[in-house]
């Protein structure tokens, strides 16, 4: 008897996704609540599980095909995992001329195959370490977890297909001839945009299209944070658990701006603006896939540590692909930290149907003019990308002076100036 395996519920307003990649072949094990396959959404990948104990059957769908909710994409089969699963067979020694054999009964184990979910010191894999297993051929029981409770995360397993890759190869013969290097050859690779990627390109695109982009550009002096932040980090940590970092300060700031500019934590709805009293921050993060913005709720009711604890949380979720659609539901505003990855200005483009964007970049000593004097001050550009649909030019160079000015003066975050 067989069990259907369908699409699940995607989250609120999505109908569709892709496969992403098929986890299980047709005869391997499957445990029940075993992820299978892995969908992609237009913001996460979300984990296909087995109905059922048993042998995984027919691939109703193909790698990259859209499906719906609700959709028949798979089958699983009865019968025993370990006698359908042909991967054991692999592990059975070759005839050996020596007279006497090891004496074992049992089948040795078989090293994990890179679908399986057991590895180390970590029983499950999120989908994003299962994917670069699969791509790198690696296995998982031979890998070092530095996650927490020893998990292994993404950058093990490529920092394993790296070393894999530097270790010259046994030498069995004589090595056949290398085809020579000519110097001039030209590859080309196609590769299919993730559903996501695609996603990402058509809202960037369309907020360009749809709302009146303008960027306006300030810079802030980095020292009063600097100060602060070296001078309480270790008591924070100490005590929260958690680094003390700057986005926890520039979002602070933010809230500082936009409860003195309505119009810049605001939305235009067809003829009508959306006013918030809250303000909802997405945090622009690095996820395998591409760029993804989970939402910080209640910022403004919100503690540095609470702020730090929610950027770290959806930072650590996104390396290991587990962020929901619940994640990135909303915002009122977005803050972009092009800093951390050595930019030192841009442009950054708003997230629809957010109407403004706070662009960070790196910090570095440039000479300025204080008092008259020429001195040396860690200096950071800011920009603050807005529609000028719904707010001024005079607004947005006031908000971002309001948040400039919070950060070369901590104290005003404090009495709310």
């Amino acid at each position: 008897m067989s069990s259907e395996v369908k699409v699940p519920t995607l989250g609120e307003s999505v109908s569709e996704a892709t496969i992403g990649q098929w986890l299980k072949q047709p005869g391997d094990a499957v445990a029940a609540d075993e992820a299978i396959a892995s969908l992609e959404t237009d913001k996460v990948a979300i984990d296909v599980t087995a109905p059922q104990a048993g042998v995984m059957g027919q691939h109703i769908v193909k790698e990259g095909d859209t499906v719906t909710v609700g959709a028949l994409i798979a089958t699983i089969e009865d019968g025993s995992g370990a006698a359908a699963a042909p991967k054991p067979a692999a592990a059975t020694p070759a005839p050996s001329p020596s007279p006497a054999p090891t004496p074992t009964a049992a089948p040795a184990p078989s090293a994990p195959t890179a679908a399986d979910d057991t590895s180390g010191g970590s029983s499950v894999l999120s989908p994003a370490v299962r994917r670069a297993v699969l791509e790198h051929g690696i296995d998982p029981s031979k890998v070092k977890g530095t996650g927490k409770d020893g998990r292994i995360t993404k950058d093990d397993v490529l920092a394993a297909a790296q070393a894999k890759t530097a270790q010259p190869a046994p030498s069995t013969s004589a090595p056949a001839a290398a085809p020579a290097a000519t110097g001039g050859e030209r590859r080309e690779e196609r590769v299919r945009m993730t559903r996501l990627r695609q996603t990402v390109a058509k809202r960037l695109k369309s907020a360009q299209e749809t709302a009146a982009l303008l960027t306006t550009f300030n810079d802030v002096d980095m020292s009063a944070v600097i100060e602060a932040r070296d001078k309480y980090k270790d008591v924070f940590q100490k005590k929260h658990g958690i680094k003390l970092g700057f986005m926890s300060f520039f979002s602070k700031a933010s809230v500082l701006a936009l409860k003195s500019i309505p119009s810049v934590n605001a939305q235009i709805e067809g003829d009508e603006i959306v006013y918030f009293d809250y303000v909802d921050i997405s945090i622009a993060v690095s996820a395998p896939n591409g760029l993804v913005v989970p939402v910080v709720r209640n910022v403004d009711k919100l503690s540095f540590a609470g702020i730090e604890q929610a950027i770290a949380d959806y930072g650590k979720r996104a390396k290991d692909g587990t962020l929901t659609m619940e994640d990135m539901k909303g915002g009122t505003f977005t803050i972009s930290n092009g800093g951390v990855f050595g930019g030192l200005m841009s442009t950054p483009i708003i997230n629809p149907p957010q109407s403004a964007v706070l662009g960070l970049h790196r910090i570095e000593d440039r000479p300025v003019v204080r008092d008259g004097q020429i001195v040396i001050r860690p200096m950071m550009y800011i920009a603050l990308s807005y529609d000028h649909r719904l707010i001024d030019g005079r607004e947005a160079v006031t908000a971002l002076k309001t948040i400039k000015e919070a950060i070369e003066d901590p104290t005003r975050l404090l009495i709310d100036l």
